[in-house]
């Protein structure tokens, strides 16, 4: 089984911050024995982003979108999502409320641009398991899936354990795992470790 990474935020363009969620994926994705063969960074353009997910979608049987699915303007992985698989988003209700207790068990007030958070794309589902005000997101697409995490580490790295690579095990029905090896060396250039490993 194959799994694309799409990364989305200008931030990560213009090196504001690290992209340690691809690397983290790719890792533990191999550790269930999925392969992923390729890794996008895209800023905050909707068209751009369509373009990557409807690219990933001709070669990959997994998607994972990281980031942008906060209530700011330039949180655009939801809509992008359902526009490049011709989908419509809804309001899902429960994740709405979950959302309003978050706000209110810390005394704050929730403004309504926080229900954007609560948006959906049409035969897709809310991951239960949410962190943050910003949940997960499981989008079937025929015989393929896409996933949407949010772009905060710990909030990401939870989903994934709890819910996504769980279900991308049992999409595989695979139990193996990709190994690599370390071999550290002292004393010799590169060139001359390549000649001794040809012979």
């Amino acid at each position: 089984m194959q799994c694309e990474i799409i990364a989305i935020g200008t931030e990560l363009l213009l090196g504001q911050i690290q992209d340690t969620n691809s690397s983290w994926l790719g890792e533990n994705l191999a550790l269930v024995g999925i392969d992923n063969y390729y890794q996008t960074k895209i800023g905050d353009n909707e068209q751009r982003i369509i373009e990557a997910i409807r690219l990933a979608l001709t070669r990959s049987d997994a998607i994972i979108c990281c980031g942008g699915l906060g209530p700011t303007q330039d949180d655009i992985t939801r809509e992008s999502i359902a526009k490049a698989t011709e989908t419509k988003l809804y309001l899902d209700e429960e994740v709405a409320k979950k959302i309003e207790l978050m706000f209110s068990s810390r005394g704050r007030h929730m403004t309504p641009n926080n229900l954007k958070q609560a948006m959906i794309p049409e035969g897709g589902k809310a991951i239960d398991d949410q962190p943050g005000t910003a949940p997960g997101i499981i989008l079937p697409v025929k015989n393929k899936v896409i996933y949407a995490v949010p772009g905060v580490p710990y909030e990401l790295k939870q989903i994934m354990r709890s819910t996504i690579i769980p279900d991308l095990k049992k999409r595989s029905g695979s139990k193996t795992i990709i190994k690599s090896r370390t071999l550290r060396t002292w004393g010799h250039t590169e060139s001359k470790l390549a000649e001794l490993l040809e012979t």
